[in-house]
This record gives C-alpha cells, sequence and structure tokens, in this order.
C-alpha cells in the first residue's frame, strides 16, 4: 500500500495537536540549544599555578640581580607555570519544562505536515535484513535524502537493514525528537505510532 501524504486534517482524525506557523519558534530554538548543551562533556581543565609541577622555592634572591622580582617558577609569566582563568571542568546542561518541549514538537511537525515532508504507512518491516531490499522500501515512497522513519516499534532484521544506509534513520514514537525532525527532508510515520505522537503532543 503506498504511502499517503500526511494533512493537517488527518493529524486532528490522529488527535495529534499542531502548532500555528507563528507559535513555538522560541521553544524549538531553546529545546535544540538544550539538546546540544547537554552533549556537551563539560571536561576542559588547565591546571593554576597552585596545581602545576613544581616546588614554591624562590628562582632567584630578590635584589641584587637586575632582573625583575619574580616568587616561584609556577607564575602564570613562566613556561610550564600555571594558566589564569582558564577553563575547569563544568556543566553546561540546561532543563527545558515540558511545557516548552511539546509546543516545540508541535511547532515543528505543524511545519513538516504544512510542507507536505510527513507521509503515512501502514506498516513497515523489512522481513530478510537485506540492506538492498530497505534502500528499495523507502525509494519507493519518498527521495532518498535525510529520511527519517518513526514507528512504534521495529524489529532486529529492520534494523539491520537499515544500519549501513547513511540517508535514512529508524526511530521509535516514544523517542523522536525535535532535532531529528528538523534534519530529516522526508518523514515516514508508520500508522502505529500516531497514538505516541498524540500522547506526546497532547
Amino acid at each position: 500500500m503506498p504511502a499517503k501524504t500526511f494533512t493537517a486534517d488527518a493529524a486532528q482524525s490522529a488527535n495529534i495537536q499542531l502548532a500555528d506557523a507563528d507559535k513555538g519558534s522560541q521553544a524549538v530554538h531553546d529545546l535544540v540549544t538544550a539538546y546540544r548543551a547537554n552533549r556537551r562533556t563539560g571536561s576542559a581543565n588547565s591546571k593554576t599555578r597552585g596545581e602545576v609541577r613544581g616546588n614554591n622555592k624562590k628562582i632567584y634572591k630578590q635584589k641584587g640581580t637586575g632582573n625583575a622580582r619574580h616568587g616561584d617558577k609556577r607564575a602564570p609569566i613562566f613556561v610550564g607555570g600555571g594558566v589564569v582563568f582558564g577553563p575547569r571542568p563544568r556543566d553546561y546542561s540546561k532543563h527545558v519544562t515540558k511545557n516548552v518541549r511539546k509546543l516545540a514538537l508541535r511547532r515543528v511537525l505543524g511545519d513538516l505536515v504544512r510542507e507536505e515532508s510527513i507521509k503515512t504507512l501502514a506498516s513497515f518491516s523489512i522481513a530478510d535484513g537485506k540492506t538492498k531490499s530497505f534502500v528499495a522500501a523507502v525509494t519507493a515512497e519518498v527521495e532518498a535524502k535525510k529520511v527519517l522513519i518513526v514507528a512504534k516499534s521495529f524489529d532486529d532484521n529492520t534494523y539491520l537493514a537499515a544500519r549501513n544506509v547513511g540517508w535514512a534513520q529508524l526511530v521509535t514514537a516514544e523517542s523522536v525528537n525535535v532535532e531529528e525532525l528538523l534534519h530529516a527532508k522526508s518523514v515516514l510515520v508508520v500508522e502505529d505510532a500516531l497514538e505516541t505522537l498524540s500522547k506526546r503532543t497532547a
């Protein structure tokens, strides 16, 4: 059965809430910023003068040498000394409220529906687990370029078939996020995923 274009009327029938084009842009920005910030490890670290290797013996006497007065060799102006105001381990993570997450998902889904970039399928499965079969099944429905396939779940053979296809991604309806939807040029939604998407946008 060929894929059908997912329209606003179909979304309403499936109880999927969509945001208007003038709402939710800030929510999308905040959520994508949080996704990217939360992936940062924040492990960059530099040593201060109290942490670098070396003793605190005065490098030469205070007076009589003609040189500037100095203390120990761990001072920041020396090679091998400490770093002033260098990076320290920190937490970059950002928290986004549940309502903002829902609004962002509604906005992105609404944009995709308005662009006619979402199609629905009755089912999607690759029984033989072959990449060639997966490519044929997807390209029969949409152009092979940044395709996101959303279903309630996938069997092992389908995951195996899609594993080496760089332009396609399998994701469950429970875990699909705004960033993945924004990255996709085409979205194939299996009908069993509509109920989960309805709950997530409610």
